[in-house]
């Protein structure tokens, strides 16, 4: 789990706070270090004591098991078979760097501590308090439900977008493209080709072709694009409908479309990239 590639957020339960390391999604990261302050002054001791029991080690080696392919069992085995004796002693640092675990990550520093994913927090939570695990989960809860809205909000403003700029390329097709004397279905066509040609601008190949190229695969090209490409999309619709108005014919459109997807790709990747960097020298 690289903490420096996500998002970090707060919960707080009956006073301590607590940090969450999110992605957005419910793969989060939740600080065993800052649950273990609300038992202790000396967390580090606390989580390793938590990490003695037989229980305990069989749970993160069935969590390993089912989520990492990486898993070392050979080791796992080793750790079962010795703990809840009077002289096992486990760190989080020692149970990573030995099974090559990815359920925990912990650092060393001012800003470090160990942080676990939240199935198993959970479990540490119940394991410190039953009732502490409800507040943390009741908390946890409510930050999901504010990443939710704040998703939902601005999936709708891209959806409005994309909305309009759809309206404005069919118009300019309706408007400059399309004769109409001709029969309802040789306009449809007029509609399809216009659209394969942002398809291909943009994918590299028509509506059909994708198809064809993936029979397993439910919806359109469009329905498996990425946020990037959704967003240069609707960006080409807007200029592909001043082209057309301009008449400027369609091979040429294409050269000039597919010239923006590729540079407005490589302008949101370098402004995705230049976020993630503040992040990182954010965590710091």
């Amino acid at each position: 789990m690289e903490t420096n590639k996500r998002l970090k957020a707060q919960i707080s339960a009956k006073g301590v706070h607590i940090s969450v390391v999110s992605d957005g999604g419910y793969d989060d990261y939740i600080s065993l270090t800052d649950i273990a302050k609300y038992k202790s002054e000396d967390p580090a001791a606390t989580i390793q004591n938590w990490m003695r029991s037989r229980d305990v080690i069989e749970f993160l080696g069935l969590w390993e098991t089912l989520y990492n392919p990486d898993f070392k069992p050979l080791e796992f085995e080793g750790f079962k078979a010795r703990a809840g004796s009077n002289a096992f002693t486990l760190s989080p640092k020692r149970w990573i760097e030995a099974t090559a675990a990815i359920g925990m990550h912990s650092k060393s520093g001012r800003n470090g501590g160990t942080f676990a994913h939240r199935d198993i927090a959970f479990e540490f939570a119940s394991w410190i308090s039953a009732e502490f695990k409800l507040y943390i989960i009741t908390d946890y809860q409510r930050l999901k439900a504010d990443e939710n809205s704040r998703l939902s909000l601005n999936w709708n403003m891209n959806r409005e977008i994309s909305e309009i700029n759809y309206r404005i390329h069919t118009d300019a097709i309706k408007e400059h493209l399309i004769v109409p004397e001709l029969p309802k279905q040789y306009q449809s066509f007029t509609y399809a080709t216009e659209a394969d040609v942002l398809n291909v601008a943009m994918f590299g190949e028509t509506a059909k072709q994708w198809r064809d190229s993936n029979p397993g695969m439910e919806g359109n090209v469009r329905d498996h694009a990425t946020l990037q490409q959704l967003i240069v999309l609707s960006n080409m619709e807007s200029l592909n409908a001043e082209m057309i108005k301009q008449g400027i014919n369609r091979d040429d459109r294409l050269v000039e479309l597919n010239r923006v997807a590729k540079e407005q790709m490589i302008s949101l990747s370098k402004s995705a990239g230049a976020k993630r960097l503040g992040e990182r020298n954010n965590s710091k």
